[in-house]
């Protein structure tokens, strides 16, 4: 995540009830928000949610059926994509192979009216920029994939947009690569200092990278919040599954008491819930209560009973290295919750069938509509 604690800055895109049609379909459905300078912002959402479509419309490379945008101040209405303070580093890179990777990088300067000299010092300032200093004159076909990638900021950078714009950028990388370039986007965002608009559907990644994240769905903004408020405290049950892996146990709201609504949630008894982690209007009757696999721990022998303990049994083991996935069904409970807990030294991994104690932090529960 890439905390700031900056004083808020201005904006400078302003969205205000875009729509999109494309005959019969509806792609963008009264969107509405700001974007500040100098923020990495991510669109964030499944496929076919609108997220490409949005960031299309800010490029110039898709009209508006109405609405208005205003980019650095000035409504872009009529102003086509080679006019905006934008540039854009697609998915494909679009790197020309017949090329050097300094003619790549400086393919946006030729008609800029800059001597030959001032042309090969901003490609060296680029290359340097995204770390490939040296590789001016290496052909464009022998890069690896994370080096084209570099090579299309590069080009991107180059022209010093106001704002860059990056569709899922990352995607055709590896894990490993992938996971390396995300932490380098970001260097290199805090560096230049503009504003960068990440378009994916991977939420680790839009939670890794981003100062804020608006969460898309059929063309609309379900919630627009920086990471931890989105991770916290989801305003629906639709983010909640979308951001990371959430359980959901059955409850039942018993009224209101100091502020906290008081639920008799399956498997785990009663219990408070924070104020600003249910929506208003839950007082009484069924509800749907959150809570992620790293607030709930197993209990192992000779650990201490906590204030809140469950039993139950475990159903399923996943092992990862330096974490424990297991899927433990709850006495009382027919489906199973998701645990994940740490591999210690002295810390044993159980077998499925073992019987276990679960533990949990009611401050952690969030509650949604059932």
């Amino acid at each position: 995540m890439n905390i700031s604690h900056q004083p808020a800055r201005r904006a400078i895109i302003e969205l205000r009830d875009i729509e999109k049609h494309y005959g019969a379909y509806h792609a963008l459905r009264g969107v509405s928000f700001d974007i500040r300078e100098g923020e990495f912002f991510s669109l964030l959402g499944p496929s076919g949610c609108g997220k490409t479509t949005l960031l299309r419309t800010i490029a110039g490379f898709e009209d508006l059926s109405s609405g208005t945008l205003t980019l650095d101040g000035r409504d872009m209405e009529g102003v086509p994509a080679n006019k905006r303070p934008t540039n854009m580093v697609f998915q494909s890179y679009a790197i020309f192979p017949h090329l050097s990777v300094a003619e790549n990088v400086g393919f946006g300067l030729r008609r800029s009216g800059k001597l030959r000299e001032e042309k090969a010092k901003l490609v060296g300032e680029a290359l340097e920029m995204v770390g490939l200093s040296g590789y001016d004159a290496r052909a464009a076909h022998a890069l690896s994939g994370g080096q084209r990638q570099r090579v299309a900021l590069a080009r991107a950078l180059i022209l010093k947009p106001r704002v860059l714009l990056l569709d899922e950028p990352l995607s055709a990388l590896d894990k490993k690569m992938r996971e390396q370039m995300q932490v380098e986007l970001m260097r290199l965002q805090r560096h230049v200092g503009i504003t960068f608009i990440l378009v994916t559907h991977d939420q680790e990644e839009a939670l890794i990278m981003s100062d804020r994240i608006a969460v898309m769905f059929d063309g609309s903004i379900e919630q627009l919040d920086e990471p931890e408020v989105l991770y916290r405290r989801p305003n629906s049950k639709r983010v909640a599954q979308f951001i990371g892996v959430m359980n959901f146990l059955p409850g039942e709201a018993q009224g209101l008491s100091g502020g906290r609504l008081a639920v008799d949630v399956a498997g785990l008894g009663r219990a408070e819930i924070e104020p600003g982690q249910f929506s208003p209007d839950l007082d009484h009757g069924a509800v749907s209560v959150g809570i992620r696999p790293e607030t709930m721990s197993l209990l192992f022998e000779g650990e201490a009973d906590r204030a809140r303990v469950a039993s139950g049994t475990v159903r399923e083991v996943v092992y990862y290295g330096d974490m424990t996935y297991y899927e433990i069904v709850l006495d009382g409970l027919d489906s199973h919750v998701t645990i994940s807990m740490k591999n210690l030294v002295d810390r044993p991994v159980l077998d499925v069938g073992a019987r276990t104690r679960v533990t949990w932090d009611a401050r952690a529960l969030v509650a949604f509509a059932a």
